[in-house]
């Protein structure tokens, strides 16, 4: 084959969220269906695309850091151009311009659907060629969009929902992704029947504001409407609705959770803070009373619930009694999951401009306070699951203790909620099998699997995407 003939390759870094991950994915899929090659040698790639975070100040570390690190491939390797894509480009396009010489170009998040033709473009570049691919963020792919998924074949996420329409003070993801925009049920159901049709047991759904899905589109309680639909997709086991916001649950989406088998009993409520004067300074909806109904509601009526959420500490105007309230409001409710993040100042954001600033040595304490007391509720948890015997679905073999594999009870959430480790019997990637827990750490179970596995007969290694999608 000529130098001419050879397809340009193209390495991907992908960093921060799943809504990233999505992103990615449809954008590696558009790349190798026209006509590039995607390769896990950074020093084999022409063209290095960072598809980076902006979220929170450590996330923009990162995606900086990783710029710098694939932009020595451009001495040391076969790269021609570095393209900084995603949330951080969106919003740093000039600043990143002006202070990564090594960068060829910016791609913001509403750039996504071009990025085959922006490398093609900027691999042949004229005087002319921009550096900066911006555009308003209108961009939502749709099922028909080539998508080559990253991480293991039998769960997959699904963008319901791109942008936000909230004005929680200390958010700068309306300033990145814009207004929100849903997609339609249809296309959405139609994904969601490829995916099931290639194996996927496991649908997450994701967007920024998943409880209000579908009212851009004039659809009243549209998350209802669309669990109802996807529940009618054979082959799925496990729908996973992630990012609740506390408001806008109807008695409708409970019974509904309640009453379809295929929707996890598992919701996601990031809530934040407890304390009524930090609700208020965060723009938040309701109150700690109002708050705490919810919840007990979703408790009673969606049996087996678990209930995971956040809280950020540190946020401006935190008192030493606002903290305590935090804490104790863990110890009475109890909740089975629960993370906690720092607050940092988002230019452009309400909350930058606040007084009341709390010292960063605090904040981590607090934080620390907060996981350590959480760590004990958990232990009480996993160890009253001890002798149960539960479904799980079985991920692969594990990375972390070997001659083990790692499954996960309907529980636990795809990678940030601890795993099941199966010691005993045969299984293979994607199973769903009957275990019976047999010891307990405070985010992890043990397992051993009951009876032979219908299909462990397959001899099948753990399905990844290819290996050529990303190195990190």
């Amino acid at each position: 084959m000529s130098d001419q003939a050879k397809k340009p390759t193209i390495g991907f870094v992908n960093l921060g969220c799943t809504k990233n991950q999505v992103d990615a994915e449809v954008m590696l899929g558009s790349l190798s269906a026209t006509g590039f090659e995607l390769t896990s040698k950074s020093d084999h790639a022409e063209v290095v695309i960072v598809n980076t975070c902006g979220f929170i100040e450590e996330a923009k570390q990162e995606s900086i850091n990783a710029i710098i690190e694939y932009g020595r491939l451009k001495k040391t390797g076969a790269c021609r151009v570095l393209i900084a894509a995603g949330c951080l480009a969106q919003r740093y396009q000039d600043d990143l311009l002006k202070e990564l010489p090594e960068l060829d170009a910016v791609v913001g998040t509403g750039e996504i659907g071009r990025i085959a033709d922006i490398c093609r473009t900027l691999l042949n570049p004229t005087p002319s060629t921009p550096r900066s691919w911006m555009a308003p963020p209108p961009y939502l792919y749709d099922e028909l969009a080539p998508r080559i998924r990253l991480g293991k074949m039998h769960t997959a996420y699904v963008k319901i929902a791109e942008g936000c329409n909230r004005n929680c003070t200390f958010c700068a993801i309306p300033l990145m992704r814009g207004k929100q925009r849903s997609r339609p049920i249809e296309s959405i159901v139609k994904e969601a029947e490829q995916l099931a049709d290639q194996g996927v047991k496991e649908l997450s759904l994701i967007s920024q504001d998943t409880v209000n899905y579908g009212a851009d589109l004039g659809v009243r309680d549209g998350l209802t409407g669309l669990l109802r639909e996807l529940v009618k997709v054979k082959g799925l086991r496990w729908i996973r609705p992630f990012y609740l916001y506390p408001q806008q649950v109807t008695d409708e989406l409970m019974d509904l959770y309640a009453g379809k088998e295929r929707l996890a009993k598992y919701i996601d409520m990031p809530l934040q803070h407890i304390n009524d004067t930090m609700l208020k300074r965060m723009h938040r909806l309701g109150d700690r009373a109002s708050i705490t109904r919810l919840v007990q509601r979703l408790r009673q009526r969606i049996p087996g619930l678990t209930f995971r959420t956040a809280f950020i500490v540190g946020f401006p105007g935190e008192s030493e009694q606002a903290f305590a309230e935090l804490k104790a409001y863990l110890v009475q409710m109890q909740f089975d999951r629960v993370a906690v993040f720092l607050y940092s100042d988002e230019e452009g954001t309400p909350a930058a401009l606040l007084d009341g600033k709390v010292d960063r040595a605090i904040m981590e304490e607090r934080r620390n306070e907060l996981l350590a007391l959480q760590e004990g509720i958990c232990l009480q948890k996993s160890r009253a699951k001890v002798g149960a015997t539960m479904e799980v679905l079985v991920d692969g073999p594990s990375e972390e203790a070997e001659g083990l594999w790692e499954a996960r009870h309907e529980g636990q959430g795809p990678e940030i909620d601890g795993v099941v480790y199966v010691n005993k019997g045969q299984v293979a990637p994607g199973d769903l099998v009957k275990a019976t827990i047999t010891d307990a750490t405070a985010y992890d179970l043990v397992g051993r699997v009951e009876g032979e596995c219908p299909q462990a007969a397959r001899s099948s290694p753990l399905i990844m995407a290819p290996p050529s999608t990303h190195w990190r």
